[in-house]
């Protein structure tokens, strides 16, 4: 996309131990992120026969790779694919992450959660902070990633007058705060609209 872009790592994810319950009483797998295949381990394989209803679709891709069959794959995050899942009895088997959305649960709906990974915060690197000096486009997807920024930037009292913000949501605006240049929230929470929105956005700089 001519896009000059330069990837901060603001987290490293890393396995914790777990263990899986019996296949039998669930319906299906509810998903929100990637590194449940990523890190979930030998554990998982107890699980495959379950339908993976998936987030989005890099999530559902991760879910094929790693032997699963898919149930739905949401496209407006994981409440949204909840409440599509809602009109009908289901039992399922939610895997996630030590920091998770808070969801809101259908009345036809049981959710039983496993903690399969976490987060350990990351500082920005150097280079990263050099750039962030003479001002950026800065793409966020999570509303976790959100709120490291927002830690970075006071403390290496960097100046957010200066930086646009391109979300993926209107939680992460609402998480990043105050005090940006300006915060744009992409058309649908997808990587290509996340990526489009952040092109207009440097392209309105130059």
């Amino acid at each position: 996309m001519g896009l000059d872009v330069h990837g901060a790592p603001l987290f490293t994810i890393e396995p914790v131990e777990w263990e899986a319950p019996d296949p039998t009483r669930f319906d299906g797998l509810l998903v929100g992120s990637a590194n449940v295949f990523r890190h979930g381990g030998k554990q998982l394989e107890r699980l495959t026969k379950l339908p993976v209803h998936a987030v989005g679709e890099a999530t559902a891709n991760a879910a094929r790779r790693a032997g699963f069959l898919l149930g739905r794959t949401g496209r407006g995050g994981l409440q949204t694919l909840l409440d599509e899942l809602g009109n009908r009895e289901l039992r399922l088997l939610r895997l996630a992450g030590e920091d998770r959305v808070i969801l809101r649960l259908p009345e036809s709906v049981e959710v039983e959660t496993r903690i399969l990974y976490r987060a350990v915060p990351e500082g920005l690197p150097d280079d990263s902070i050099a750039l962030l000096r003479s001002g950026a486009v800065v793409a966020l997807h999570s509303g976790a990633s959100a709120e490291r920024v927002k830690v970075e930037f006071e403390r290496h009292e960097l100046d957010r007058s200066l930086v646009d913000l391109a979300v993926i949501g209107a939680r992460v605006a609402e998480m990043a705060g105050d005090g940006w240049r300006s915060i744009h929230i992409a058309d649908a929470p997808g990587d290509s609209e996340l990526l489009a929105l952040a092109q207009a956005l440097c392209q309105t700089e130059q």
